[in-house]
């Protein structure tokens, strides 16, 4: 999980910040109204069946390395008996989403290499530290660290813990790495030779909004993402179904006692190439587990309560708002799925409903993307 940005992180790891400003922060405002007012196409009470775009056109073809998802109505949000719910993933409401294609797997390095190689893209974790919007992320009237401090770089899992205090601070198992990027997932030493299969991480809002756009695609929004990792199986907690006992052969998660003993019973420690495990009923791989991935929804953890007075959403795009009590100084974005970090004692989030949000200038050795190509 990760609330604060990178370099919200990277200030309080190095500066000690006091948590004597948690119930400040509670009674401060947030950046953004605390409305949910409802990007969609369309709100109703019902939507027609017959509208929704279900069969791939006959005149398009598949893209490379994409699979058709159906249009179809579901409900979004927490399955009814879904113990690891929480607030924000309810109440369930009813969508509906027109068909699109998706990738079949999360972007890879191979594919970002080849973005990156034909277009000079450089990514946020590998740019100057700006920090006139560092602070824009912080609280007021704090102090600028030494520009020595303020270099590039990402947050990596810290992976030798012998003891963990509090599982609510989570500061206690991400450490800030100068010099982590894409091409550097552990820092500078390290590299992503042999990797070309392994999903791309460390990467930020934009700069998965432009491979998206190089690739003549876009972000999924979250329901979109929701559908397709429900594909054929609709109203399962799971993209498998219900039955957690599947979970360490079904999707690359967290086995043993979180943060501080990793045992590989699924065959990784930590990230997995892609298609390791069997892929969902669509044929999409990692959808639960691996690495979290980014939508285009912003995070609002009200948006569910509004979206449910509004009847029928059809291709809903999320909250026009952002709003999180317990970050109120991000603007986030939602990311789904869940990652090799996710634990049921912690973070149960390799669940479909699982929603979590993250700033837009976050990346992390545990986050990447996927992206979708719409025809309606």
């Amino acid at each position: 999980m990760l609330k604060l940005s990178i370099y919200a992180i990277l200030f309080f790891s190095l500066f000690f910040y006091s948590c004597k400003n948690e119930e400040e922060k509670r009674e401060l405002k947030t950046n953004e109204s605390k409305d949910t007012e409802l990007q969609t196409s369309q709100k109703s009470n019902t939507v027609n069946p017959e509208d929704l775009l279900k069969q791939q056109p006959e005149e398009i073809e598949t893209p490379e390395g994409m699979v058709w998802v159906s249009g179809v109505k579901f409900t979004m949000g927490a399955s009814e008996g879904d113990p690891y719910a929480l607030p924000r993933e309810k109440p369930a409401h009813p969508v509906a989403v027109d068909g699109f294609f998706i990738d079949q797997t999360e972007v890879t390095n191979a594919q970002f290499k080849k973005f990156t190689a034909e277009t000079g893209y450089v990514t946020v974790a590998e740019r100057p530290i700006d920090w006139e919007q560092m602070k824009k992320q912080l609280p007021p009237g704090t102090p600028k660290p030494h520009d020595s401090v303020l270099q590039p770089g990402s947050l990596i899992f810290k992976k030798e813990l012998e003891n963990i205090a509090n599982l609510n601070d989570y500061g206690q198992w991400w450490e800030w790495k100068t010099g982590a990027d894409w091409k550097h997932p552990q820092g500078p030493q390290s590299d992503i030779e042999g990797k070309d299969n392994y999903p791309v991480v460390h990467i930020a809002y934009e700069d998965a909004l432009a491979y998206a756009s190089w690739a003549g695609r876009d972000l999924p929004t979250e329901a979109e993402w929701e559908a397709a990792a429900h594909g054929k199986l609709h109203g399962g907690i799971y993209t498998w179904g219900d039955d957690e006992s599947k979970l360490n052969k079904e999707a690359n998660t967290w086995q043993g006692e979180f943060p501080v003993k990793n045992i590989p019973e699924d065959g990784y420690k930590y990230a997995a190439p892609v298609k390791s495990f069997p892929p969902n009923s669509l044929n999409l791989y990692d959808m639960a587990g691996n690495v979290w991935e980014f939508t285009k929804d912003n995070f609002n953890t009200r948006y569910y309560q509004d979206a449910l007075q509004q009847g029928e959403l059809l291709n809903p795009k999320g909250s026009t708002t952002y709003f999180n009590e317990d970050n109120p100084y991000q603007n986030e974005k939602v990311i789904k799925g869940g990652s090799f970090l996710c634990n049921k004692s912690y973070c149960a989030s390799y669940r479909i409903s699982s929603r979590m949000g993250t700033s837009m200038d976050s990346g992390t050795d545990h986050l990447g993307f996927r992206t979708v190509k719409r025809v309606k």
